[in-house]
């Protein structure tokens, strides 16, 4: 189970005490079917998942965004949350497995694992915005671990692009510049309409996809061509159009631009001339 304070509670230490790894700083690590330890972190662990998350592995399951959080999500809720979160559901079994091991083979979406999967063992740690601070990454150690004592050596940014976390960070730049935003994390109150606008763009993909297509809503806006083709046709695409669209919604950021002829519209409706 999910505990809030527990994490934030660790973030805190992380950030306060945590040693900081640069691009060039080295650690030994290498995870095998070799080592006693393999598949041990994959059991009751929390393993909160991004929006590219979501669309990597469910277009591997080839199922919906919708199938895809009823069947392996869990919705971590309190009155604190400023945004919403989703984990991985463990297996309703002794060892509380993910639902994505095979054992003892090892993960069975391996090429299509989260952002936080393929981390480890660094983490990342994104300090307030409100401190000069860049974000930094830190090392993990658990104690059954045996992957820190074997003999592959590497830099941060050398396990990093074995990992292919850059294109993940890639796709999720929108959404990181929506949840450090300080609008998001210390002023705002949405209303749950807003929460499940948030959710809906976040983690439903395909429900924000019939919300575009099938509604109005495109008519409000301007969109080349080319940019409507690569929604349409692309997940990714349309998850960061979303986030141009939460940003517009939320804050009234310049990120998209209304219909002239909308404009003239509402401002007939008002009286009010330009």
């Amino acid at each position: 189970m999910f505990d809030e304070k527990a994490y934030e509670k660790f973030k805190e230490q992380i950030l306060r005490d945590g040693p900081r790894l640069g691009p060039t700083d080295r650690f030994r690590f290498q995870c095998h079917s070799g080592l006693e330890c393999f598949n041990h972190c994959c059991h009751d662990v929390n393993i909160f998942l991004t929006p590219y998350d979501v669309i990597r592995i469910k277009s591997r399951l080839r199922i919906s965004s919708e199938d895809f959080l009823d069947r392996y999500c869990v919705i971590p809720f309190s009155k604190a949350m400023k945004y919403p979160i989703i984990m991985l559901k463990m297996k309703d079994d002794e060892e509380l497995s993910c639902p994505f091991l095979d054992a003892p083979k090892g993960c069975s979406i391996y090429e299509d694992r989260p952002w936080s999967c393929r981390m480890y063992p660094l983490g990342r740690a994104a300090p307030p915005e409100s401190e000069r601070d860049e974000p930094f990454h830190f090392l993990l150690r658990e104690d059954f671990c045996e992957g820190h004592q074997q003999a592959a050596e590497w830099t941060v940014s050398q396990w990093l692009d074995d990992q292919c976390v850059g294109e993940y960070d890639a796709a999720g730049k929108g959404f990181q510049q929506i949840v450090q935003d300080k609008r998001l994390t210390e002023d705002s109150d949405f209303s749950p309409a807003q929460m499940d606008m948030i959710f809906m763009v976040f983690y439903d993909i395909d429900r924000f996809r019939r919300f575009v297509f099938d509604t109005k809503f495109l008519n409000m806006f301007q969109i080349c061509q080319e940019a409507m083709d690569s929604i349409r046709e692309s997940d990714t695409a349309l998850m960061r159009f979303g986030f141009d669209w939460l940003r517009f919604a939320l804050w009234k950021d310049p990120t998209l631009t209304i219909r002239e002829e909308i404009v003239r519209a509402r401002l007939a409706h008002t009286g009010i001339k330009r």
